[in-house]
């Protein structure tokens, strides 16, 4: 369970750069992508490795005994990297609120790495 979740964690913080990325490409060109060929598959990608990754966190966390990990956080953050996953594709995006939740979503899944290698 614990190699699993470390190697979902993983990839979800590569897409998380990935939206970054996108972010950032779309705001200094102002290009914005076409939804069914683009972004929503890539989208779709990203859901499917999030509900992985959420439903294996739930049932790691219902045994695990974390100081700073809670159900909610979980939720929280896939719920996040769902948003994140179409937003980044949209120049017009706030900026703050982008980065303040890239952040928040980089910072969970990062402490779910040190967690899990405990």
């Amino acid at each position: 369970m614990s190699e699993e979740i470390l190697d979902l964690t993983e990839k979800l913080l590569h897409y998380n750069e990935l939206f970054l990325k996108n972010y950032r490409e779309g705001r200094e060109t102002g290009v914005t992508h076409d939804f069914h060929s683009v972004i929503k598959p890539f989208a779709d990608e990203v859901k499917e490795m999030n509900d992985k990754w959420n439903k294996a966190m739930k049932i790691w966390l219902s045994t695990a005994n974390t100081q700073y990990l809670h159900l909610k956080q979980i939720d929280t953050t896939s719920a996040h990297i769902d948003q994140l996953s179409v937003q980044s594709f949209f120049p017009e995006t706030s900026k703050s609120r982008f980065l303040n939740t890239h952040r928040a979503i980089e910072f969970i899944l990062s402490e779910v790495e040190k967690e899990v290698k405990k």
